[in-house]
């Protein structure tokens, strides 16, 4: 029996004809699709960028509802939950990326990066830090470690601070030896409330070896060494600050002063401090110049020397507690005047966050940032 071939001239056409229409609906189909998610995509742009940010967050879960193989907009959407302060639900969104077993290793370490982040602005620290560990050897390794250092800042974890902190510096991700050193100025804080005064000793010394420029160190070695009986070296080593660190010497001015007397070594004092004033006129060093004048209308001469160059109601202040008035009454009123009114000058301001203290600060309270505070008072900036 034949086989009859003729009956393929009539299923070819056939076939074609279904292809192409099946073609044709797939296409249309990924077109309306392919149109929905851009207009909802572009909507929550909108919206993001008119800081309606509940609106943008509408728009990007019906996005990611169009498209859930869409990476992106999960980052988009984990995002902004956490700049809004939804953590709970920018986790989600995080940990469901990272159960993906279709995304790639970059997109899988971005994620846990962000997931890091997340448990980090919630205050979650010890579910941050095991997130955070899980980047070493990413690209994300350096932001890892800074957040990790800022971890251990928090809760006051001085050893593995350094650790961390000499791993960006050996990484050259910038400079670390000043924070190093404030981190040992920190460990020795410690040792001196736990009365070893031999091992505080040993970590000051590394420190001002480590980052002379730091006032800090030197001060504490100071005070430590004042503290042991060692007024003679106590005093070097405020020299040795205002060799290395000039600026901040009003910070140790009245401690110069203090050990001056105690040490005879007046005349060098008021050297080094009159070449700090007729740098930068400034309270402390005025009022340090005062305390060491043996004639009081010398000293009180130094305030009108300040007020010569730099109008300050804080000096104007202390001119006025030496002048005696026709009635005690009066005295007793315009000095409560101008105590009150000059008391909010005296203070520190952080200048990163504004934050205002009456003493200085190594590391600003407010935004946890070192160095912030300048060793001038508010009247000086």
């Amino acid at each position: 029996m034949d086989f009859d071939f003729t009956w393929l001239l009539w299923c070819l056409p056939l076939a074609f004809a279904l292809g192409w229409g099946a073609s044709r609906l797939d296409l249309r189909q990924w077109r309306m699709e392919s149109r929905q998610a851009p207009k909802a995509y572009f909507r929550g742009l909108n919206h993001l960028l008119n800081e309606q940010q509940d609106q943008a967050i509408d728009a990007f879960i019906e996005a990611v509802q169009g498209d859930p193989d869409t990476a992106e907009l999960h980052f988009a959407l984990g995002n902004l939950f956490r700049r809004r302060g939804d953590y709970d639900r920018a986790v989600r969104v995080h940990e469901h990326l990272l159960s993906r077993a279709d995304i790639g290793r970059k997109d899988r370490d971005r994620a846990q990066h962000a997931l890091a982040l997340d448990f980090l602005k919630a205050g979650l620290l010890d579910r941050a830090e095991s997130a955070l560990n899980k980047l070493e050897g990413s690209e994300f390794e350096g932001e890892a470690l800074l957040a990790l250092l800022g971890i251990c800042e928090r809760s006051r974890d001085w050893p593995k601070a350094q650790q961390i902190a000499q791993r960006l510096e050996d990484a050259e991700q910038g400079s670390f030896a000043t924070r190093l050193a404030h981190y040992r100025c920190e460990e020795a804080e410690l040792a001196l409330r736990a009365s070893d005064t031999q091992r505080a000793l040993g970590l000051l010394d590394a420190a001002v070896r480590q980052a002379p420029q730091l006032a800090r160190g030197w001060m504490a070695l100071s005070a430590l060494k004042a503290q042991s009986g060692d007024a003679a070296g106590a005093f070097d080593a405020l020299l040795q600050l205002n060799q290395h660190a000039p600026q901040s010497l009003p910070l140790a001015a009245r401690a110069l002063a203090d050990l001056a007397q105690k040490t005879g070594r007046q005349t060098e004092a008021m050297r080094v401090l009159e070449a700090s004033h007729a740098r930068a006129p400034s309270i402390d060093v005025t009022e340090a110049l005062a305390s060491l004048d043996a004639d009081p209308i010398a000293a009180r001469a130094r305030y009108m020397d300040h007020l010569a160059q730099e109008p300050s109601l804080v000096i104007a202040s202390q001119w006025m507690a030496g002048e005696k008035l026709s009635s005690e009454t009066a005295q007793a009123r315009v000095q409560a005047t101008l105590d009150n009114a000059s008391a909010p000058l005296k203070r520190y301001r952080c200048a990163a966050c504004g934050f205002e203290a009456r003493q200085h600060f190594w590391q600003c309270p407010g935004c946890q940032t070192w160095d912030s505070y300048p060793a001038r008072r508010v009247e000086e900036l």
